[in-house]
């Protein structure tokens, strides 16, 4: 995981703010992926957050989508599944 999200608060509610980078921690290690995730500006951390789970959620269904372009090879880069 690399992990380039300043949050300027230490809890959001109840929890606590350095959660979420564990979180993400986790996530990346039970999938076996390389994620990478950065906030580039905002001041909001629930924004800021949110929008860390959005892109995460837009890159998976990305990698996932069949491409009517490609329907007849095998959608991966390695040429296997």
């Amino acid at each position: 995981l690399i992990w380039k999200v300043n949050l300027k608060v230490e809890k959001l509610g109840e929890m606590d703010t350095e959660l979420f980078k564990e979180w993400f921690q986790a996530f990346s290690q039970a999938a076996g992926i390389t994620l990478h995730v950065e906030n580039i500006y905002g001041d909001n951390s629930h924004h800021i957050i949110e929008s860390c789970f959005k892109g995460l959620a837009k890159s998976l269904k990305s990698a996932v989508e069949i491409d009517s372009r490609m329907k007849d090879k095998i959608p991966s880069t390695k040429g296997a599944l």
